[in-house]
């Protein structure tokens, strides 16, 4: 087992073609480490990076809020971002722009406790739902409720900060907005409960990417992004291809996440991840857009080469 993986590794550093001087690229996380992280990971430990002549950071934010901010001003080459923010920061004048794709479909649920009253949206009429971060949540919250009849202003909005499970293990709230299906499940399990999870992109809102890498406008030129993406895709296949052994080597790396949790959530992530993370979707991307803008949540849609682009 562990020849084939050495080989296999070995091919795809080779795959990646002839050696560059070392260049340095920081890349500025959006959370702290964790399986959402993998091909990143996997693709460092590999040295994928180093052999695409890159000398990459992984930096976790002291505030995850500053992230496309920090961006925008030249802090890091390279952030992870949620696309759903994306058109936030550019109605707001950040200068930053999607260039590739980390988890390509949306993690966010609309979660309730599996043997509760909830059994279906329609059930959510008068009761409490907590949430983390007002803005987008409220607006794909609307939007999911409106599918079933439900209009937003018959629930009440309880503000838990991040204290989504334990709010909802504690009775506080009925169901909550925003926790992640790759986590939020598999906690409740080990706290001894079952949750049931709504799925936006089932009920009413636009499939999105849920992790996406930004940059500077002026810097999409810099050859440097091309030879990160490429060694992040190489990172991935070799995650799908061989997910214990790169669990083995996200631990080496990071011994604190060797866990329950994180060992079903590097499973439950495993089939999000972008195989082609330079490639762009634009019409999801339009569709996006518009309902941002039919939200109220931006101005207008803009178009998508002003915050998306697939290098060439």
């Amino acid at each position: 087992m562990i020849r084939r993986s050495l080989a296999a590794a070995a091919l795809l550093l080779s795959s990646l073609g002839s050696s560059y001087a070392d260049d340095k690229l920081t890349v500025l996380l959006e959370w702290f480490v964790n399986p959402d992280h993998a091909p990143l990971v996997v693709a460092q430990e590999l040295g994928l990076f180093e052999k695409a002549g890159l000398d990459v950071e992984l930096l976790p934010p002291a505030d995850p809020s500053m992230v496309p901010r920090a961006v925008g001003a030249g802090q890091a080459e390279i952030g992870v971002h949620y696309q759903p923010n994306l058109y936030l920061d550019h109605a707001a004048g950040v200068p930053i722009v999607r260039f590739g794709t980390l988890v390509e479909t949306p993690l966010n649920t609309l979660t309730v406790l599996a043997d509760g009253p909830v059994k279906e949206l329609a059930d959510l009429a008068g009761k409490r739902i907590g949430f983390s971060v007002s803005g987008f949540e409220d607006a794909m919250l609307k939007r999911m409720l409106g599918g079933a009849g439900i209009d937003l202003s018959s629930v009440e909005l309880v503000n838990v900060n991040f204290a989504l499970t334990p709010s909802l293990l504690s009775g506080q709230v009925d169901a909550t907005i925003g926790g992640f299906r790759n986590f939020e499940l598999t906690q409740m399990r080990l706290e001894g409960h079952e949750g049931r999870s709504f799925f936006p992109e089932e009920n009413g809102v636009p499939v999105y990417d849920e992790l996406i890498f930004v940059t500077r406008t002026d810097l999409l030129s810099d050859d440097r992004l091309k030879r990160f993406l490429e060694a992040v895709e190489q990172g991935a296949i070799y995650l799908t291809n061989h997910p214990q052994e790169a669990w083995q080597m996200f631990i080496r790396a990071y011994p604190e996440l060797d866990d329950e949790l994180n060992r079903q959530a590097w499973i439950d992530t495993l089939p999000r991840f972008a195989k082609r993370p330079a490639a762009l979707d634009n019409a999801r991307y339009e569709r996006f857009g518009a309902f941002m803008a039919e939200s109220g949540l931006i101005p207008a849609a803009p178009q998508v080469e002003d915050i998306a682009v697939e290098l060439p």
